[in-house]
C-alpha cells in the first residue's frame, strides 16, 4: 500500500475518536501549541485562509474565530474526517470544506493570504511537493505557518519522546479506541520526520524567506512561519 492509500485508510478508521485521542496523547498540549502559534497570525477581515489536512476542524474552527470577516477553506484527503469537521463547523459562515490532496491543490496561483497545516505535512508522501505546492497558491507576501510534532534537540528528552510516541501512545490507541496499529503509524511518521533545521531548509528551497521556528514543549513540536516574497 502506497504512502497516500495507508494514510487515507488510517484517518478514515480513526476519525470518530481523533479529538478524543488527540487531547489523550498531546496531554491537551496541541491547543496551547495552536494558541502560541496564533499570537504570530495577523488574519483579518478580507483575507483567505486556507487550511490544509483540516482533519476534524479545530484549528479551521479557531481561525473563523479570530477573523469572522475573514473566509476560511479547510481541505483533507480523508473523508471521514471531513465529515466530523462539517458537524462542528455548522455555526460558521465564514468556512467552507474541501476533500482534495494537499500535494495537488485544487486552487489558482496566487490565491490565499494564508496557508497553515498543523499535524499533517509529516503524513504526505512528498513534503517538498506539497510545500511548493503551498507556496503557489499564496499571493505575494502571504505566510505559511506549520505546525508540526518534532524531534527534540535533548537527548534525554528523545529519549522520553521515543518511548512515548512508539510504546505508550499505540496501547493507548488499543485501549480507548481499539486502533494499535493505527497509532504505531502516527509514531513511525512523528519519527521518521524532519528535524526542525531540515525543515527550515526545504521551506527556503522552496522560495520562502524570513522562517522563524516556534519550540514548543522541550522540543516535542514546533512552528515553521515563513513568508512568500512581495515580487
Amino acid at each position: 500500500m502506497d504512502k497516500e492509500t495507508k494514510v487515507q485508510t488510517i484517518f478514515n478508521a480513526i476519525s470518530n475518536d481523533y479529538d478524543l485521542m488527540n487531547n489523550i496523547i498531546s496531554l491537551n498540549q496541541h491547543s496551547s501549541w495552536r494558541n502560541k502559534t496564533m499570537k504570530e497570525m495577523f488574519v483579518k477581515e478580507g483575507h483567505d485562509v486556507l487550511d490544509v489536512c483540516c482533519g476534524t476542524g479545530d484549528w479551521t474552527i479557531q481561525l473563523a474565530e479570530k477573523a469572522p470577516g475573514a473566509h476560511i477553506t479547510g481541505l483533507d484527503f480523508s473523508e471521514n474526517m471531513l465529515e466530523v469537521a462539517k458537524s462542528k463547523v455548522t455555526d460558521y459562515g465564514n468556512i467552507s470544506l474541501l476533500q482534495g490532496n494537499a500535494m495537488d491543490l485544487p486552487f489558482e496561483d496566487d490565491t490565499f493570504n494564508f496557508v497553515t497545516i498543523g499535524f499533517g505535512l509529516r503524513n504526505l508522501a512528498d513534503y517538498k511537493q506539497a510545500i511548493d505546492e503551498f507556496y503557489r497558491v499564496l499571493k505575494p507576501g502571504g505566510v505559511l505557518v506549520i505546525l508540526e510534532t518534532s524531534i527534540p534537540d535533548n537527548g534525554i528528552v528523545n529519549k522520553g519522546f521515543d518511548f512515548y510516541f512508539g510504546k505508550i501512545m499505540p496501547k493507548l490507541g488499543g485501549v480507548i479506541a481499539g486502533r494499535t496499529k493505527e497509532y504505531e503509524w502516527l509514531y513511525e511518521s512523528t519519527s521518521k520526520f524532519l528535524t526542525k533545521p531540515e525543515l527550515k531548509n526545504m521551506i527556503r528551497s522552496a522560495g520562502f524567506t524570513n522562517v522563524k521556528i516556534l519550540s514548543h514543549t522541550l522540543g516535542t513540536a514546533a512552528t515553521h512561519i515563513a513568508y512568500k516574497p512581495l515580487g
